[in-house]
């Protein structure tokens, strides 16, 4: 026990060297489970997802047709507020911007902004510039297997930061709703759950965005 907590503070420090540790986190190993609420039931044949708001044309996919989308794999560090961090965690699932790019879904001009809609009515909210970025996906599978249900299973929004790509805006990762059910793009910022209870509303992680 003694080594494997020297091995996860050298290899913290290696990641602070590198420039990949944010200031006031701490790397695991794990993966914590945190959400509010209890986990909800999954039943494939009912289950839809719906992109909706600033959009050209609503779009409601059941779960098949949400698997036959196109997908991209996503090997990103992730940054939770209470100060966790854990590095090089591979994602599978869609991207915004792959949708767009093959006609799926068209915005509006102005569609500024992304209202994340979960079970039990939970929201978070994005710029849609950072939905539309590449480290922003509607995941399905960590790691190589399908995402576990107390970490936001069938689908998640997931946002972190990909390894040499600086130009990317990292938020924390409560800006990715578990057991998401749609995207509404819209004109204005609609804070979140966890914005209206505090939280920065930019949550920007080397910038320490942490509550207002």
């Amino acid at each position: 026990m003694e080594s494997a907590f020297f091995a996860r503070k050298e290899e913290e420090k290696k990641m602070e060297k590198s420039g990949r540790l944010p200031p006031g986190q701490s790397l695991t190993l794990k993966f914590p489970v945190l959400h509010y609420g209890s986990i909800p039931n999954f039943d494939p044949a009912t289950w839809s997802f719906r992109i909706w708001g600033e959009v050209e044309t609503p779009v409601t996919f059941t779960w098949d047709q949400f698997n036959q989308l196109p997908r991209r794999k996503l090997v990103m560090d992730i940054h939770c507020v209470t100060r966790w961090s854990k590095f090089d965690t591979e994602w599978e699932g869609v991207s915004v911007k792959d949708l767009i790019d093959n006609h799926i879904i068209k915005l509006k001009p102005d569609a500024k902004f992304v209202v994340e809609h979960a079970e039990y009515d939970f929201t978070a909210n994005l710029p849609t510039n950072i939905v539309l970025a590449d480290n922003f996906l509607l995941a399905t599978r960590f790691n190589g297997e399908p995402i576990s249900a107390d970490h936001g299973f069938p689908v998640r929004g997931v946002v972190g930061a990909i390894s040499g790509q600086t130009e990317l805006t990292i938020p924390y990762f409560w800006k990715g709703a578990k057991w998401l059910r749609s995207l509404e793009f819209v004109k204005e910022d609609v804070p979140g759950f966890w914005e209206r209870a505090g939280y920065n509303n930019n949550a920007d992680v080397w910038k320490e965005e942490r509550f207002e």
